[in-house]
């Protein structure tokens, strides 16, 4: 007798173990680099709230975030532009209703090597640099050196902000070398004396010395009023109006005292 309650006791736990496996759920969120550290922040905090939801992260680029949305193929989308007129047109076309979302502020900074004595840049100077009208750093009150300017690749929101605001409208010069990510622009000047980059406020560290532009100090302060020539909002994307974990997952980044302050912690402008 207690050996067959023991035995219908095992096959219940067995039940609720395999009950609670069913019920897991996985939230994907793809996309931009410059919002990749803000959804791993949240995303870790949100996991430990709820602790049967599994958030996989990637980064890929702004471009390849909305287009996953897109696709279907990601539950939220990470962008750090707004989405382009013809990817709105191919979300139509796939049956789609992209709803954007703003999460943080941000500023994108040009950077150069700490031993770099250039500290200010004017927007037109920067342009010059990076439509390769101006190759030597002694142009710009540097050292006679060539510069090695370095850019997002076409993919990043990041790039696509920085031709429309900087190069209003020219091509990146063909001695500017392309990178996929913040980090791998962190990692190619802090280890260059004579280059120059851009990164999201977020991507500030040790190894980079932050230009101002125009006099403008690229600060939290002046990101968040948009007084920094180059600030912008950060962005999340789904498709339709989101519901389920994809509803409480962004309600939880944008709540005032869950995840806000967490875009703080990862570098970033809170919208509140």
């Amino acid at each position: 007798m207690k050996r067959a309650v023991l035995l219908a006791m095992i096959g219940i736990m067995t039940c609720c173990v395999g009950a609670g496996s069913a019920l897991a759920t996985t939230l994907n969120i793809n996309g931009s680099t410059t919002v990749l550290p803000i959804a791993q922040k949240v995303g870790e905090a949100y996991s430990k709230a709820h602790p049967e939801v599994n958030v996989t992260i990637a980064g890929t680029g702004s471009g390849n975030g909305i287009k996953a949305v897109i696709d279907g193929m990601t539950d939220i989308g990470m962008s750090s532009r707004w989405i382009r007129e013809g990817e709105v047109k191919l979300a139509f076309e796939n049956g789609k209703y992209v709803v954007p979302f703003a999460v943080a502020l941000d500023a994108i900074i040009p950077v150069v090597h700490p031993d770099n004595p250039v500290s200010d840049l004017t927007l037109e100077q920067l342009r010059g640099i990076y439509n390769g009208k101006i190759s030597n750093w002694k142009e710009v009150g540097g050292p006679d050196r060539r510069i090695a300017s370095i850019s997002r690749d076409s993919s990043s929101g990041t790039y696509g902000v920085w031709v429309d605001t900087v190069l209003k409208g020219d091509r990146i010069g063909p001695r500017s070398q392309l990178l996929p990510s913040n980090g791998a622009i962190v990692q190619a000047v802090s280890n260059n004396p004579f280059a120059i980059g851009y990164v999201g406020i977020g991507y500030l560290r040790d190894g980079l010395k932050p230009l101002s532009i125009g006099g403008v100090a690229p600060s939290y302060e002046n990101a968040q009023s948009g007084a920094f020539p180059v600030s912008r909002t950060l962005w999340m994307f789904t498709d339709n109006w989101p519901d389920g974990e994809r509803l409480r997952f962004i309600n939880f980044l944008l709540h005032p005292q869950k995840g806000q302050p967490l875009v703080k912690e990862s570098g970033y402008v809170p919208l509140y």
